[in-house]
């Protein structure tokens, strides 16, 4: 397949691409995605020496999934109308969004180096008036899902048959708003939109369960109407299979679907894993060339330590 077929596959249905290559073929091309998502993400958080680059390398699977095989985009025309939306609710996450925005072809890979500088379209927080791709503004967490709602409802009155994925982390899930919309979405019977919600068990102030303890979140999910999966955030395959099951029940007027992940910070990349400051990691100059060594010997199938 050559470039340009590659990109407008993109502007395809999911099952229409699913034709062109075999079971193996798009898991490893997906698992590859993943991994320089990742790597991308460490050499954006070398430029700052910190930032959230755990939640990055934890989200990076759910990232690849989206964006190298579910969702309909042109890299080049980021406003075209028929475009799937994805909107990130975590504005803090938007390092690893951008990771996949380059990975998509919609930045070049070479201007994650001004992320967060002066004058830079990347910034810190994402924000969409500065990011092509970047759908929403997010960072004040709990406003993406009720976004997310009135986007997907307004496609349903255009007659467009885009979708909307949002994604969110469980910290949101102690907000209100998160679940006014869940009822919203269910009593409109949003069949175009799908949560993705990263469940990394960690936020600023604490483990999850500590701060606000929002187990059983399957069950919360499906009493408010959804479509509920829970799996292995950080397995690709796994994933492709969450995703293939709410595409094949997605309709512009039935339940909306929530994709629950299970992931773990720092994921691929044993130092940071195991760093117990994980929300907003400070990483030693001298550790980053580790970091990469790390994540490439780890997708190499080769001893990571």
């Amino acid at each position: 397949m050559t470039a340009t077929q590659e990109l407008h596959s993109h502007e395809l249905p999911q099952k229409e691409r699913m034709i062109q290559e075999t079971a193996a073929e798009r898991l490893e091309r997906v698992g590859a995605a993943a991994y320089r998502i990742r790597h991308h993400a460490l050499n954006m958080g070398e430029v700052q020496g910190q930032g959230y680059v755990g939640q990055a390398l934890g989200a990076a699977d759910m990232l690849a999934t989206a964006y190298s095989d579910q969702l309909r985009f042109r890299a080049d025309d980021p406003e075209w109308d028929a475009r799937d939306r994805f909107l990130l609710s975590t504005g803090h996450y938007a390092i690893g969004h951008y990771a996949a925005l380059a990975e998509a072809g919609t930045i070049p890979v070479a201007e994650l180096e001004t992320y967060g500088s002066d004058d830079s379209r990347l910034p810190m927080s994402g924000m969409s008036t500065y990011t092509p791709g970047m759908e929403i503004s997010g960072g004040s967490l709990g406003h993406g899902l009720p976004i997310a709602v009135g986007m997907a409802l307004g496609l349903r009155y255009q007659d467009s048959n885009a979708r909307v994925y949002n994604f969110l982390s469980d910290g949101e899930l102690d907000e209100g708003s998160t679940w006014e919309a869940a009822m919203g979405a269910h009593h409109h019977q949003l069949g175009n939109l799908t949560a993705m919600v990263d469940i990394n068990a960690l936020q600023a102030d604490g483990k999850t369960d500590t701060v606000l303890r929002t187990e059983p979140v399957t069950e919360k999910w499906e009493a408010f109407g959804w479509y509920t999966q829970r799996v292995d955030g950080n397995d690709v395959g796994s994933l492709l299979a969450a995703f293939d099951n709410a595409a094949a029940q997605a309709a512009a007027v039935g339940r909306p679907s929530v994709i629950l992940c299970d992931t773990k910070v720092g994921r691929g990349v044993p130092l940071l894993e195991e760093r117990e400051k994980a929300h907003f990691m400070r990483i030693e100059e001298h550790e980053w060339q580790t970091c990469r060594e790390q994540l490439t010997a780890g997708y190499e199938g080769k001893d990571a330590r």
